[in-house]
This record gives structure tokens, sequence and C-alpha cells, in this order.
């Protein structure tokens, strides 16, 4: 049964390889091949093809999560702005009572 090879383990470059014992068989762990360059056209081409999947909302989608998102800005801004005030509050009457 041939042992897994984990993907952090390949050997460095310039690092000597281990001796081998005679009658053993090498299993070389090949480098992956460089990629074949791509030509601007095959490039812009691809670009197109990938753009081409993309699934835009809908106006109702688009409509719906901004109205959610003003919303939630009016109430984050309520939830800050009362707790800013309170500890404004508290801030005035902790100082008050040391002078």
């Amino acid at each position: 049964m041939a042992k897994a090879k984990s993907p952090g383990k390949r050997p460095q470059a310039g690092s000597k390889p281990q001796a081998v014992a005679a009658g053993a068989t090498v299993v070389v762990d090949p480098i992956e091949p460089k990629k074949p360059r791509t030509s601007p056209a095959q490039f812009f081409s691809q670009v197109r093809a990938e753009g081409r999947k993309i699934v835009w909302p809908t106006r109702k989608e688009t409509w719906i999560t901004s109205v959610m998102v003003f919303i939630m800005v009016v109430i984050a801004s309520i939830f800050f702005w009362v707790v800013d005030t309170v500890l404004g509050f508290a801030f005035r009457y902790i100082i008050a009572l040391g002078s």
C-alpha cells in the first residue's frame, strides 16, 4: 500500500537528495509542468465567457436590498446616538460628583 504524500513535503530547491538503498524503487515527485502562455485575445475571450456566467440581481432585488441597507443604517445611527447620549450623561454626572 502506497503512503499518501502531503502537499507541503516537496523538496526545496538546492537540497541534496537522500541516499536510496540498493534495489529500492524510486518514485519521482514530478513538479507541475509550466502552463502554456495565454495570448491577449484568448485572455479577453475567457474574460467575456466568465462575464456571461454572472447572474445579475433584478431591479426588485436591488431595490429591496437598498431599502434594507437604509433601514439598518437608520437603526445603527439611532442606537449609537442613544449610547452616546447615555454615556455623555453618565460622564457629566461622574464629573459633577467630583467637583
